[in-house]
């Protein structure tokens, strides 16, 4: 693949489709949901350069952008930016497709596909940029492009409500984390990232870095609904399904994350990120898992979840350990699979029963069985349970815990988290489906195909990821995790370690 395919036909074959999907859609109609083949033509030019990318290969190409500053539009692929890339065009892929059949016969549908397109090519921009000021563009790109769809259905004063608290919350920490971009450059006379980590060590000795540190973190928070920016995410699910499932659970709230994992090599060795970013990430971690056991509508559940697995993976990437980066990773890969298969799969409960109250829900797997399925592989893929890819993230993440400076506490405190991940597990893949229902006149039904095959295919995927794991651990986590720790780094996933303290 050449680099400068890479940047000419992801991000501005993005946007010049997204500006031709309503026309495309009132010319095509329901053949409109073919806009599935851009991003699944990504994700499949992706797949054929993880060979080389697992081999220590990183792509990189730049354009003139201000010469005269000497700034260039420069991107780069490397391990990080791979798995990144991969869940954005796939997981995209199968939200056109769904979302083609959950808004079916919708007046603003083909707004649907444009803004989803410009997403999805915003999220790439973000990911596979080597420039700040790039990156920061495309950052706010996707602020902008999430406050349309999270107000999707404009004409509710909740969604519009919902739209702007995400906007004026993530756009606030945007210009937070431009301030401290501005500071690495001072810093270091650049805004290129890779510059930045070769710098590394005159950063953390400048008197700066610290301003620079919090100011960065605080976008990355804000984005990623660290506490006590988290009150956003929950609101946002006012946004229809597909919506939820694509920003909400895969790929904009990691956008943060993302960015401190990027940002690691720059500011690990800071003395405050252990202390700062460990601390931020426990109290989201252990904090959404509680709050999530209050709730009873499917979407806030996995809402609160979701924020409690942000929370997990920023503290994974505060422990600094080179067994915590890679536990992140595979916590990033495993939460994406599962918990956009989950809001998927609310989406069809919704569709095929006219609610998503789990008091209410109850005895609907026989009637929606492909549904069901969806639901109990991704449900005992976020509860933990052996040959799925989240038991093998679960394990990671006490191994990291009982190998820390605080092994009773933290492996208490993330005891407690996973606690309520369990319950909620069960509330959603298991109860709706085959506990007993709260009322009669539910009339549930399976939907289309469009409906419960994305959900379902992104579950079938965290079984074999977690039924072969050494897949993911070659092709994938090792090279991201890699290229957040800037040194080789042996992985090695298994089913079985044997009777450890861990399992």
């Amino acid at each position: 693949m050449d680099p400068l395919i890479l940047l000419t036909g992801t991000v501005l074959s993005g946007i010049l489709l997204a500006a031709c999907a309503p026309l495309l859609y009132r010319r095509l109609g329901a053949y409109a949901a073919g806009l599935a083949f851009f991003p699944l033509a990504i994700f499949i030019q992706l797949c054929l350069a993880i060979p080389a990318l697992a081999a220590g290969a990183t792509w990189q190409a730049a354009l003139p952008w201000v010469p005269s500053l000497g700034l260039s539009l420069n991107v780069k692929l490397d391990g990080l930016g791979l798995v990144m890339a991969l869940l954005i065009s796939g997981i995209g892929a199968l939200v056109i497709i769904y979302g083609g059949a959950y808004l079916k016969g919708h007046p603003f549908l083909g707004r649907f596909y444009s803004l989803v397109i410009l997403f999805m090519t915003a999220m790439l921009g973000v990911v596979l940029s080597n420039n700040a000021l790039l990156l920061f563009v495309f950052w706010e790109l996707t602020s902008i492009s999430s406050f349309f769809l999270i107000g999707f259905e404009h004409h509710k004063a909740n969604a519009r409500a919902a739209a702007w608290q995400a906007l004026l919350v993530t756009g606030s920490g945007g210009l937070a984390m431009l301030a401290g971009f501005a500071l690495l450059g001072k810093i270091t006379g650049s805004f290129e990232i890779s510059q930045w980590i070769e710098s590394s060590a005159a950063v953390i000795a400048h008197p700066l870095a610290p301003a620079a540190f919090l100011l960065i973190l605080a976008g990355a928070a804000t984005k990623s609904a660290q506490f006590p920016f988290h009150f956003w995410l929950p609101n946002a699910m006012e946004a229809p399904t597909p919506v939820s499932a694509y920003l909400h659970s895969a790929t904009m709230v990691k956008a943060g994350v993302y960015l401190l994992a990027r940002l690691f090599p720059v500011f690990g060795g800071l003395a405050l990120w252990p202390v700062v970013v460990t601390t931020l990430g426990l109290v989201t971690l252990v904090g959404g898992a509680l709050l999530a056991l209050a709730q009873t509508d499917l979407k806030r559940l996995l809402a609160y979840t979701t924020i409690s697995a942000l929370g997990s993976m920023v503290f994974f990437l505060g422990l600094g350990t080179s067994l915590a980066v890679k536990t992140a990773v595979v916590v990033l890969i495993a939460h994406a699979l599962y918990k956009g298969a989950l809001f998927l799969v609310a989406g069809s409960v919704d569709h095929g029963t006219g609610t998503r109250d789990i008091a209410i829900l109850g005895g609907i797997g026989r009637a929606m069985p492909f549904t069901a399925a969806a639901a109990g592989l991704a449900g005992l893929s976020m509860a933990g349970i052996p040959l799925l890819l989240g038991f093998i993230a679960k394990e990671l993440m006490y191994e990291t815990t009982l190998e820390s400076a605080l092994p009773a506490l933290l492996s208490g405190l993330l005891l407690v988290a996973n606690v309520g991940m369990v319950a909620v597990a069960g509330w959603i893949g298991y109860r709706p489906f085959w506990g007993q229902p709260g009322q009669e006149d539910l009339h549930p039904h399976e939907g289309s195909a469009g409906l419960w095959l994305p959900p379902l295919l992104l579950a079938a995927l965290s079984l074999l990821l977690g039924t072969f794991p050494q897949l993911a651990g070659k092709w994938l986590v090792a090279p991201a995790a890699q290229a957040v720790w800037q040194a080789p780094l042996s992985v090695k996933l298994s089913i079985w370690h044997g009777l450890t303290p861990m399992l």
